[in-house]
């Protein structure tokens, strides 16, 4: 069987916010140029199983759209719900866990959808395989750290890099083995 990965695939401003005060998220807006997505729909058509925390989750919830994930295995990362509701099942012990038993089970790419505070928890115990950060020309200057202090020094490969005429620049970073 082979190891799935774990992808984080994420925005954060130019200063390496993913968010701004009380979880501000206008600023993406700034490279909304439909119908560009910046290959989030051919990436998503590559995982059948997301991950993510409570307050992304909620987050995602609010924009009222339909939710993005139907069709997919969605897991939240939460200490307050249990169980499971239309869109979810509700995941009550650690990211890494998690990830260990999805890695027990066959199946495609895992979705790490955020937030900061999940992403933290895999790093801290060297699970993510592939980064695709989506920079954004902007600079919030506060907010929630796309990376949090305190994690293990981990090299990365540059796999691929691009630009769009809106200015975001993407990078794609695979875990090095060195």
């Amino acid at each position: 069987m082979n190891k799935r990965k774990v992808i984080v695939f994420i925005a954060c401003s130019t200063d390496g916010y993913i968010a701004g005060k009380e979880d501000n998220l206008d600023f993406l807006s700034i490279v909304e140029a439909p119908p560009e997505d910046y290959g989030y729909a051919a990436f998503v058509s590559t995982v059948d199983t997301v991950i993510m925390g409570r307050k992304t989750y909620d987050k995602v919830l609010s924009f009222g759209v339909p939710f993005p994930h139907q069709g997919r295995s969605c897991y939240v990362i939460s200490t307050s719900r249990q169980g499971k509701d239309e869109h979810v099942t509700f995941w009550n012990d650690t990211p890494e866990r998690l990830i260990e038993q999805l890695q027990k089970e066959e199946g495609g790419s895992i979705f790490v959808d955020g937030g900061a505070a999940t992403i933290h928890a895999l790093l801290k115990k060297e699970l993510i395989d592939e980064f695709i950060i989506s920079i954004i020309p902007h600079l919030l200057g506060s907010g929630i750290r796309l990376f949090a202090d305190d994690f293990p020094e981990q090299s990365l490969k540059l796999t691929d890099s691009k630009t769009f005429p809106s200015g975001l620049v993407q990078l794609w970073y695979q875990k090095s083995s060195s």
